[in-house]
This record gives structure tokens, sequence and C-alpha cells, in this order.
């Protein structure tokens, strides 16, 4: 086998490589201009690369130069409040030293090696470190502190702290003396390949929810710190505006937001929102606790494959030093095309409709990411995935969408007509789902009470059970139903426009607590409890209807601030009143 490597032939963004040298998932540069690619296949001294970038211009001959290490990013302070490609070039750098374009066979650091941040050394000399601990912070950004952690696999003692000031990524900071009696230089940044999970102490039980502010998750379909969800939806259903919504307001401390195949004007948007928004906790801009990862549909397809593996290698860093972080995947059907596309230039043997056959075992890699834990610095973080599945025509029983729902313990299925009617969020209640209930169970009654769950049941029973009805109405109209069930239809009514709709654009309503959430519950049910007294006694249901209790109801998710929860009692002092008045009428 000879050392030198040479292009021996191109097919898109997979080429073909004659020689020896590059190892298994090693970066290669390729050609004049040094091509960014991967190493995928070694078949004796026949070599496949997956490259990153466009391949027009590469010739027969063109030269492979190995590097000698994975596909890799440097991890340091810096990353919040930017924006990346795929490979996690920093997209704003680039624009402001090369242009709109990026030059191909440009690599750049994700951390800015030249910018000083003020530090403050936290060890001294004769500190014992393990890894993951810290040995220093910075103030990343105006919510954020950078705490500076030993990397995974570097322990040992401490010889030498430098003072507290101003360095610069590269600048040592610490140095270690390891069991093995070499010396470890601690900086302000480390690397790690994007395709290895980063260690961690242990996996903890997902027993927090990730509060939302959205009733429809919280209350009916909750996902906990550290789960994955998944929101499955057609072109127009509001998948894109979810993940907006679940970014500003989640009790998350970072978010991760990736756009994997997304179209450029959305990724626009996305920076442009993000910029403008401000993050309602801390009253600074959104950006300053967020990572923007864009790969757009007219990048090249190998860096969309890779894209998911930055963002989450990025969530993990920060987990790693004790934040909870949500990462928004928009989305995971154009990372299943990528691998669909490279696949078919490998000349793989296709499953489901063209995609690979591991395409369930690259789903499961991505999503196992995730998770509750102890650090193995002693800590706790989480990292919470909220992947978007883009069905093609809204199709649930599409492969990624069935292999997405393997790997996720929370489903919330967008529903066209829902969107189309403007009932945000788009959730269908029928067919969405959490896992996580049982597990959530503890908190729930800790911090809602014991009745919550009730009620909770108590009004996913009714919801079903209007769409049972409403298939009897569509054929023979409301008019024929007994009393009960017209009283079931209309507080199911009221439950979807008064608690499972929002309006993102109110300020009340855009965001509810969840003790706004309960009380919303306990009046919903006591209205039908109250109206069961009434259709009891033969009353029909509409003299209870012409007061406007229901209606009422209705309106209160925007009248009713979050601070300001004891005008609800006025609404349930209304209840009894009509419910008195009609009985009253009717003796």
């Amino acid at each position: 086998m000879t050392d030198s490597c040479y292009v021996y032939g191109i097919n898109g963004p997979v080429l073909e490589a004659r020689g020896g040298g590059p190892a298994m998932r090693e970066i290669v540069h390729i050609g004049e201009q040094s091509l960014i690619g991967e190493v995928v296949r070694i078949d004796g001294e026949r070599i496949t690369i997956q490259v990153y970038e466009d391949t027009a211009g590469l010739r027969y001959g063109d030269p492979v130069v190995c590097t000698g290490a994975p596909m890799s990013i440097t991890l340091g302070p810096g990353l919040l409040n930017n924006i990346f490609d795929g490979i996690a070039r920093p997209l704003r750098t680039i624009e402001t030293s090369v242009g709109p374009y990026i030059t191909r066979g440009l690599m750049l650091d994700a951390v800015d090696r030249g910018k000083s941040w003020p530090v403050s050394v936290t060890v001294k000399e004769g500190d014992v470190l393990s890894p993951g601990q810290p040995y220093g912070f910075c103030q990343e950004t105006d919510i954020i502190r950078h705490y500076l952690t030993t990397p995974p696999g570097c322990g040992g003692t401490v010889t030498r702290a430098a003072p507290d000031g101003n360095y610069r990524a590269d600048d040592c900071v610490a140095e270690l003396l390891d069991e093995g009696g070499r010396i470890r230089k601690l900086t302000l940044c480390q690397t790690w390949p994007i395709r290895r999970a980063r260690p961690v102490a242990e996996r903890l039980p997902l027993t927090k929810p990730l509060i939302t502010g959205q009733r429809i998750i919280d209350t009916l379909f909750p996902v906990a710190k550290g789960g994955c969800a998944a929101i499955p939806g057609p072109f127009g259903a509001g998948k894109t505006v979810m993940q907006h919504q679940l970014a500003k307001w989640s009790d998350a401390d970072i978010i991760v937001y990736l756009g994997c195949g997304e179209r450029g004007n959305e990724m626009t948007e996305v920076l442009e929102e993000f910029s403008e928004l401000i993050d309602p906790k801390s009253g600074y801009p959104l950006l300053s606790r967020t990572v923007l990862i864009a790969n757009t549909s007219n990048m090249p397809v190998a860096a969309r494959e890779a894209s998911v593996y930055t963002g989450m290698t990025i969530a993990e860093y920060y987990r790693d030093m004790g934040y909870h972080v949500a990462m928004m995947a928009d989305s995971t059907s154009r990372w299943a095309e990528a691998l669909r596309e490279i696949s078919g230039r490998l000349e793989e043997m296709p499953a489901e409709e063209g995609f690979p056959a591991y395409l369930p075992s690259r789903l499961a890699e991505f999503y196992e990411r995730a998770g509750y834990v102890t650090t193995i610095g002693g800590g706790e973080g989480s990292v919470t995935v909220v992947g978007a599945v883009s069905p093609q025509g809204g199709d649930f029983s599409e492969p990624v969408t069935q292999n997405t729902k393997r790997f996720v313990r929370c489903f919330w299925a967008l529903d066209r007509a829902l969107a189309y009617a403007r009932h945000f969020p788009s959730v269908n209640w029928i067919s969405s789902y959490s896992e996580y209930q049982s597990e959530l169970a503890p908190w729930y009654e800790e911090h809602m009470g014991p009745g919550f769950r009730q009620l909770r049941a108590r009004v996913t029973a009714l919801l079903q059970e209007e769409s049972q009805l409403m298939e009897i109405v569509k054929l023979i109209g409301s008019d024929i139903l007994p009393e009960d069930q017209k009283l079931i239809i209309e507080t199911a009514r009221a439950v979807r426009l008064g608690f499972l709709q929002q309006n993102s654009f109110s300020d009340i309503d855009t965001y509810v607590t969840m003790e706004k959430q309960g009380r919303m519950l306990e009046l919903i049910m006591k209205l039908y409890d109250c109206a069961r007294t009434v259709v009891e006694k033969s009353i029909p249901i509409s003299q209870l209807k012409s007061t406007g209790v229901f209606d009422a109801y209705i309106r209160l998710k925007t009248e009713v601030p979050n601070d300001r929860l004891d005008l609800l009692d006025r609404y349930a002092d209304d209840i009894d009143a009509a419910v008195d008045t009609v009985l009253s009428v009717n003796v």
C-alpha cells in the first residue's frame, strides 16, 4: 500500500480515492482548494470519502491529504450569541472576513482564538482535579457564566495556576501533573469529536418536566427534562413557530437551535426574531443564551448529515457545566433525506422508501444522547431534544416518523386543519401522547396538588368522548342527541377554545404558569359538574349556555394575568350564580 492518496472517482458529494494513509472517520483535505471531507469506507486501497463542500472542479489525481483526526469542533467561550454552519464554522466571522459566501476549503474554529475573556481562576497550586471539574469561569454573555472544566480523561494535581485576568482561548490558565507524570495545560477551550457522546457519571431518572408555558404541552402532553419529543406535521402546520415558542418560554437555561435542511428564509427569520426577542426571564436578548446552527437546503448534504452531531456536541458541552439545555432540531426529516442521498451515492442497499437500512440506528444514536445526568464533574445537567419531523403530505406512516416514534416518548402531532383554522398550538389532542406522565406524577402531586392528575384524566376523557360524538353529529346533527351528550360537546368546545388554544400575540396568554393552568382545569370541571346538576333535573343545557358562562370561560385566558389569579374566584362565583338562576327559573 502506498503512502500517497489521490482522487480516483467523483460522484457528487461522494468521491473515491486510491492509496493509503486515512483511517475510518478521519478528516481529509482534497485538491488544491483543500475541500473538507470525511472517510466513510475503506476497502483495501479504495477509500470512500463524503465531502462537506461542493465538489465541482475536482479532477482525477487531485491529492488527498490526511489530518489524523476525526471530525471535531472546538468548544469554549463564544459559542453563545453566535451562528454556525453544519460543521461549526462561524458564519458571522466568515461574513466579515470573506464575504457573504462560504469559500470552499475554508476551515475556521468555532471559537474566536483572538478574543480575550475576563477569567476568574478558581484553583490554586496543589489542588487535585478530576475530569469534568471546573478550574475557572468567565462571563460569556450577560446571563450565562461559562465554566472552564477539565476535559474528559484529564485530571491530576495543579502545579501552576494563573492569576485572574484577560486570557485568549489558547492561553494556559492552569497546569496539571497527571498520574503518568505528564504536564497537561488547561486553556479556555477543548476539542471534541462530534460523533462521540461526551461521557457522564450516571444517567438519572426523568422526574422533572420541561415547563414551556403552553397549556396543551405542560398539562396534557408534558416532556421531561432530559427527554425527547417529536413534532411531526405537514407543511404549514406550525412546527417552526412552535419550536420558536418553546425556545423563548421553556425553562431551559440554554437553547441550541438547529436548522437542518430548512429554507434559507426560515433561518433568516429565526436569526432576525431571536435577535429582537427579549428573554422573559432575564430581560436580555434571547440570543444571549442561544446557539444557532444553520445548514440550509442549498448547502451540501454531507454537512447537513453532520449538523445534528455538531448541535448535540455543543448541547452536551453546556450540559457538562451543569446547565439544562434544550435542543430544537428542525427538521430531522431533512437530515434523513441527506442520509438517503449519500447512501444512494455509496450504492448501499436501500430499505423502505429508499432510506438506508441503518436509518433507525442513526435516529437512535441521536435521540439517546439526550438525558438528565450526573456529570463527570459531579454536577447535574440535562439535554432535552425536540425534533421536528416533516412527513411528505402529512403521512405519519412514512419511515422517518414511524422510526422516530420508536425512540421518543412524547409525540406532539400537528394538524393542518387546526393550523389553517388559526388554532395555535395546532397539536392534535387525539393523535398526540406523552409517556412521561407516570415518571412526572410525583412532581405534579408536589407542585400542583394530588387532584391535578385526576382533573387531567377527566379533561382527556371529555375530549375523547367529544371526538366520538362528533362522528355521530356529522351524520345526524346535534339536535337529536340527549342533553348529557350535548353537555359533553359544549364543555369540550370550551376546553378546546379556552384551554388548548393559546394566543401567542397576547401578553397574557402567550405564557401561562402551571398554577394558572391548574386553576383553569379546576374551573372547567366545576362548570361541567355544575352543568350536570342542571341536566339531571331535565333542564336543557341551552338554558345554561344562554347565561354566557361557557363563553366567559373561553375569554378568561386573555383576561386574567398570571399574577392576578384571585380574579378567577369571580368566574367561579359566576358559575354558581348562573346555575342557581337556571334552577330557580325551572322550579
